[in-house]
């Protein structure tokens, strides 16, 4: 299982994630309350502005003080490290 920092120390296993958002939008604000309300919210900013909306497959929000697109970058490459393992494990068998 793979993990990407998503700020402060913070680790989220990359198969868990379903979509990564900008925060600045009307109805991703409002996902954000709905769940805060219903205890589904993971505020991983340590007080800082949130910069990235992060939604899993268990719909739980996880909200990061990091940009999506260096999120966005950590998850590419954590998938192409992936990806020459496995051509690596091909050439060798």
């Amino acid at each position: 299982m793979k993990f990407i920092n998503v700020g402060f120390g913070n680790m989220v296993a990359v198969d868990r994630v379903v979509a990564l958002a900008n925060p600045d939008s009307a109805p991703i604000k409002r996902l954000i309350q709905d769940s805060k309300d219903d205890g589904r919210a993971i505020d991983v900013t340590c007080g800082r502005r949130t910069r990235a909306v992060i939604i899993t497959d268990s719909e739980h929000v996880i909200l990061s003080a990091i940009q999506t697109e260096t999120i966005a970058n950590r998850l590419d490459n954590s998938t192409d490290i992936d990806d020459e393992v496995d051509t690596e494990d091909e050439e060798e068998g």
